[in-house]
């Protein structure tokens, strides 16, 4: 059981049901299509619960069943998944690598794995499933390091939540999920859900074992030069006009070549691509905390091809636009 929650998400019921398939589609609605289901050793008999919410940039589920099940990422891009134990055990797979989970083993999923989730003993098994936006881990990478990764960070599979840095994560699941339980209307404001989320993936960075750890242990790279802060200076205020290559050169005062080479080195972008990429992520904050059309958020950011940019979002953001502002 995660300590003190002898009932998480008490009060958001998705199902509660002696059919397996209503788990399974209350699973998938939880998680927003960002995964498959289906049963391994077909459908059992037994009671099968689940409970969630679902945020913009995450969503949390208590599942309570004795199904065995596989999981399969829709979007190879799109989300990463914590799962961790409240009560009993569940023998636990992830692309040929196993795991045991309970209340001190968790399971860390990448983008684009398949999980396989089997109750021991055939006792029906209670976990923590928290799914996270990619684009959430690239921002707190970015922030750490000073640069977004140049790969999809790709995490161990078994968290170990006995040792000092797996304990800082639990408890910072356990935060969150306390929260949303919470009759507080301030712990409902969707701006403090995403502060906890963001050191949430920001401990889970530090503390679990991934593909870029090295970097990490390298810390943030020196300040940017002189010209650099000039250029992201004048992206930040001009954003919302039309923007070249030539305007990010003169404003840091060198050739175009330089400039290009600097963001590269310290961003790992293009200085086009850094604008293209601050711009959406301006669109998706009004799109979640504004009710304007996503046609005049995006013309208010200095965006004037709407094909291009629904493309654009959805290659960042793992969804379209119109999906995000259906969320609001």
């Amino acid at each position: 059981m995660v300590s003190g929650l002898p009932a998480p998400l008490r009060g958001f019921l998705l199902t509660r049901s002696r059919n397996p398939v209503d788990l399974l589609n209350a699973a998938t609605r939880l998680f927003g299509g960002s995964v498959t289901t289906s049963p391994l050793d077909g459908l059992c008999a037994g009671r099968h619960e689940l409970r969630g919410v679902a945020a913009p940039d995450f969503a949390v589920g208590y599942f309570a069943s004795p199904l065995t099940v596989r999981v399969r990422a829709a979007d190879k891009l799109g989300s990463y998944f914590v799962n961790l134990g409240v009560s009993g055990a569940i023998a636990a797979s992830r692309d040929g690598l196993d795991a045991t989970l309970t209340t001190v083993t968790a399971g860390v999923v990448n983008p684009g794995d398949t999980q396989e989730l089997r109750p021991v003993r055939n006792t029906p098994s209670r976990f923590l499933g928290l799914r996270i936006d990619a684009a959430l881990v690239d921002q707190a990478y970015a922030a750490l390091t000073g640069a977004p990764p140049r790969s999809t960070v790709r995490f161990d599979f078994a968290l170990d939540l006995a040792r000092p840095k797996g304990r800082a994560v639990h408890l910072l699941v356990r935060s969150l999920v306390e929260q949303l339980d919470s009759d507080d209307p301030l712990f409902q404001r969707a701006e403090l859900q995403r502060g906890q989320l963001r050191c949430l993936v920001t401990a889970l960075l530090l503390a679990q074992p991934h593909s870029h750890t090295d970097a990490l242990r390298d810390g943030p790279r020196p300040g940017h030069p002189r010209s650099l802060r000039a250029a992201l200076a004048f992206v930040e205020t001009h954003l919302a006009e039309r923007i070249t290559l030539a305007d990010i050169a003169d404003a840091a005062g060198c050739a175009p070549r330089t400039i290009s080479s600097a963001f590269r080195d310290r961003l790992g972008l293009s200085p086009l691509a850094y604008v293209r990429d601050l711009r959406l992520d301006r669109v998706r904050q009004d799109i979640l905390t504004t009710t304007d059309s996503v046609g005049t958020i995006a013309y208010r950011w200095g965006i004037t091809h709407l094909g291009r940019f629904a493309g654009d979002y959805r290659a960042r953001f793992h969804e379209l636009p119109s999906t995000t502002a259906a969320r609001r």
